[in-house]
């Protein structure tokens, strides 16, 4: 069926849409809208799932493992703060390789206070083994927890998933979208089947301690997951290219890139603008395209590094800060290409905050790119420059303040 609804509420469609059997779950702006709408189905008997109310984010991420090992299949949603209230849990979800699937809207982490998007929230949490999707569209937001429910629950892989959405742009926007029917779901998506569960008539114990003669193999594991997941991901999404008629790329999405000379690399919503900044340049004759990494984690590292074969100079635009070194996406793509491209490579850090950033300042900081006017890291929205002096001024000026 065929809605007009906000990407919140789409999360909690697609949610009972998979099949879902237990969502524990605690509210937090600006995710609380899709735990409402979940509860709400519920209520109503639309929906035929267990919602748990918990006192805490660090209690949902505990209670949502538990659900899955004892064979339910499990979901839950948060956002910045309370995912960082859950990282304890977070790593425990896959260290005992829960296969969960968790909606993250991305928000900025204060101080200051902040309740627009960033993508700091979710960076934060990319060394846990948690597989992340950035997606860009409403569409997009229903369609990857469908397919995340299948990639996380395929043996091979067996690690939670996590889908993140922009703030706002995406989760309290209403735009027109397609909502799979249950049935389609349910034989694109069969009832969850785990390898193995908790069972009080079978008690067994699961992800108590391990001593250091076998640790490393656990965490190797983890990475064997990643690893396979990277396949998994690409059959997965072809098949529901089959199945539903729709396609937002598998690891990444490309737009015009074939004859690209410069190719502009982003996450999220800002990849839809740097869409529009591609064909804006291209009426100017300039060879620009896109290259959207959808999933984080797995990094895309066979891709970048074919792409890194094919274009003159790549552009990445990220919307966080690893502070004493430069943006994630910038270093992770600069050690996928290490050793295999020499192609130059520039880091334009924009929209920390939910600041909003328009397709012309994209289109901007590209041409400069091209003419060689942007240096290694450009913070293309700040209105001050990082540099000593200017922060001794405005010291001095915080001091006649204070008098």
């Amino acid at each position: 069926m065929r809605v007009l609804e906000t990407g919140n509420h789409l999360v909690a469609l697609a949610v009972r849409a998979a099949g879902v059997e237990v969502v524990p779950a605690y509210p937090i702006t600006p995710q609380t809208q899709v735990i409402e709408k979940v509860a709400e189905l519920i209520a109503g008997g639309h929906m035929d799932a267990e919602y748990i109310p918990v006192e805490s984010e660090h209690s949902a991420c505990a209670a949502l493992i538990a659900a899955s090992l004892t064979g339910a299949r499990a979901f839950s949603a948060t956002s910045a703060h309370g995912l960082a209230y859950m990282h304890e849990m977070v790593h425990f979800a896959a260290g005992i390789r829960a296969p969960v699937v968790m909606a993250n809207i991305n928000r900025a982490l204060g101080p200051g206070w902040n309740i627009w998007c960033d993508h700091q929230d979710s960076i934060s949490q990319r060394d846990t083994g948690w597989l992340q999707i950035y997606v860009a569209s409403h569409q997009e937001v229903i369609d990857s927890v469908i397919q995340g429910f299948k990639i996380t629950e395929n043996w091979s892989v067996m690690l939670p998933l996590m889908v993140n959405l922009d703030a706002f742009v995406l989760s309290h926007t209403y735009t027109d979208a397609e909502v799979p029917e249950i049935e389609e779901v349910r034989e694109f998506l069969p009832p969850y089947k785990p390898r193995w569960k908790l069972d009080p008539r079978f008690p067994v114990t699961h992800g108590s301690v391990v001593y250091p003669d076998d640790f490393s193999e656990t965490r190797q594991s983890m990475q064997i997951g990643q690893n396979n997941a990277r396949r998994v991901i690409k059959e997965v999404c072809r098949d529901y290219a089959e199945v539903f008629g729709r396609w937002h790329g598998d690891m990444v999405e490309e737009y015009l890139i074939d004859d690209a000379e410069i190719a502009i690399v982003a996450m999220g919503t800002l990849a839809s603008e740097s869409r529009v900044v591609v064909d804006v340049l291209r009426q100017e004759g300039l060879r620009v395209g896109l290259f959207r990494i959808r999933f984080f984690r797995p990094f895309p590292i066979e891709e970048i590094r074919s792409l890194g074969e094919r274009v003159k100079s790549i552009l990445v635009i990220d919307r966080n800060y690893s502070y004493g070194m430069e943006g994630a996406v910038f270093t992770e793509l600069k050690g996928a290409l290490y050793g295999f491209s020499n192609v130059p490579v520039r880091n334009l850090i924009v929209g920390l905050g939910g600041r909003d950033v328009s397709y012309e300042l994209i289109a901007d900081m590209t041409r400069k790119a091209i003419s060689g006017e942007l240096g290694e890291i450009t913070w293309g929205d700040s209105r001050i420059t990082p540099s000593h002096r200017v922060t001794l001024e405005c010291l001095e000026e915080f001091k006649k303040l204070l008098g």
